[in-house]
């Protein structure tokens, strides 16, 4: 039982360090703008295209990865995600005006692409159901602490030394994952895709997922989430410094306390998923939020009134995102699992970027108050939409993923080491 613990805890380590890197990377790129801008003398309309650049690659990439992960399995692709994106980033360091920033800009976006779907549809082939909450709730959290030490650690890099640096100390968080993963990540025995790979399958597998209404529904409501976070996030950090007269570093902060709360909320939610099930985490949690947006211009006075909503708001968003993966997770068989995940993830960045946009517009013409009144409505819909549409699967032990020794997995040996078999 010891042996089995210390690899669990050696698999969501590594799952956790990639999480936290390629999170960060991206989140990056906000804060230390003006660096960037002033040291490659990159004008604000180029800049705004290094981030649509990294969502349409991950979107792409995304889409292109699900089914061949099914077919390989989830351990080559994480090998090959985490490789593409240690190197991608070590790249950062030798960029010398915008074109080549842009192509490592959308050479890690692949590579995040590949990446995006794995962990989640990893910890589905290798964890039992009635524990997927809480192995998904750790490996988030790595965003949230991506947040916390990554954003303030890599700005501080920009200010003393050069934009480079953030990115290569990324490089080097996701090269000790890359390890991990290499050394003490186990291919899960799990059913595989039997079936030739071609374009053609593949967007009938997706056209499959799309007709049948839970996985529909389940595709849907990423989008919902993830265009709400769009509507309501984008503009709140503009809307609290022109209104409210809040400063940057409180802006820093702002997010730092929201970091702080998502890190206690995600294991904690996902373990609660485990015992209550999914979706009355999911659905609370999206009722709470909603109704946190439509307070936002009224509740929020100055820094600490917003400092306060936005943990609570951060909580609501832990509490929901570990057991919608969870949940997401089981709604397919083992072979369909990376094609799912794979598309949710794709049509999540649609889904943000589609509400960022429609915030701006709204934003210059009505005010935030109608980026809340966005958000409020988004994300409720999607509470009605899980609630009614999105069925809670009964965990069978038969569907419980289980890993073997990779001395039976030939081309997926773990480091020449055995992998012991999950609890069940």
């Amino acid at each position: 039982m010891a042996s089995s613990n210390r690899q669990e805890y050696l698999i969501l380590l590594a799952l956790w360090l990639m999480v936290f890197a390629a999170s960060a990377q991206v989140i990056i790129i906000a804060p230390i703008l003006p660096q960037i801008g002033a040291a490659l003398d990159i004008g604000e309309g180029l800049q705004g295209l290094l981030v649509p650049a990294y969502a349409f690659m991950l979107s792409v990439f995304a889409l292109i990865t699900g089914p061949i992960s099914d077919k390989i399995g989830r351990r080559k692709i994480l090998l090959y995600g985490s490789a593409g994106m240690t190197v991608a980033l070590f790249l950062h360091g030798f960029v010398y005006d915008f074109t080549s920033l842009l192509l490592v800009r959308a050479a890690a976006g692949a590579a995040g692409g590949v990446l995006s779907g794995a962990s989640v549809a990893y910890v589905g082939d290798y964890f039992p159901y009635k524990r997927r909450g809480w192995a998904n709730g750790w490996v988030m959290s790595g965003i949230a602490f991506g947040q916390i030490l990554g954003i303030p650690l890599g700005k501080l890099l920009a200010d003393w030394i050069n934009f480079r640096w953030p990115f290569l100390m990324f490089c080097f968080v996701m090269a000790a994952a890359l390890f991990l993963i290499w050394w003490r990540v186990p291919q899960p025995d799990v059913q595989r895709d039997s079936r030739r790979l071609s374009v053609s399958r593949a967007l009938r597998s997706y056209g499959h997922l799309l007709r049948r209404t839970d996985t529909s529904a389940a595709v849907a409501s990423y989008f919902l989430m993830f265009f709400s976070i769009g509507a309501y996030v984008i503009f709140l950090p503009t809307w609290l410094e022109v209104e409210l007269g809040v400063t940057g570093e409180q802006i820093a902060l702002l997010f730092l306390v929201g970091g702080l709360a998502n890190v206690v909320a995600s294991p904690a939610a996902g373990t609660l998923s485990d015992r209550i099930g999914r979706k009355p985490l999911i659905v609370w949690s999206c009722h709470a939020l909603g109704f946190l947006m439509l307070i936002t211009t009224y509740a929020v006075l100055g820094f600490f009134s917003a400092a306060f909503l936005f943990a609570i708001a951060m909580i609501t968003v832990g509490m929901r995102i570990s057991p919608l993966q969870s949940l997401l997770t089981a709604l397919v068989p083992d072979h369909e699992r990376g094609l799912l995940m794979s598309l949710a993830v794709a049509i999540g960045q649609i889904g943000i970027g589609l509400g960022s946009l429609v915030a701006g517009i709204m934003y210059v013409d009505l005010g935030y108050l109608s980026n809340t009144i966005l958000g409020a409505v988004t994300i409720m819909a999607m509470a009605l939409l899980v609630q009614y549409a999105v069925p809670e699967p009964d965990p069978k032990p038969s569907a419980e993923a289980r890993s073997v020794p990779a001395s039976a997995k030939g081309d997926d040996a773990v480091g020449g080491a055995p992998a012991s078999a999950p609890p069940k």
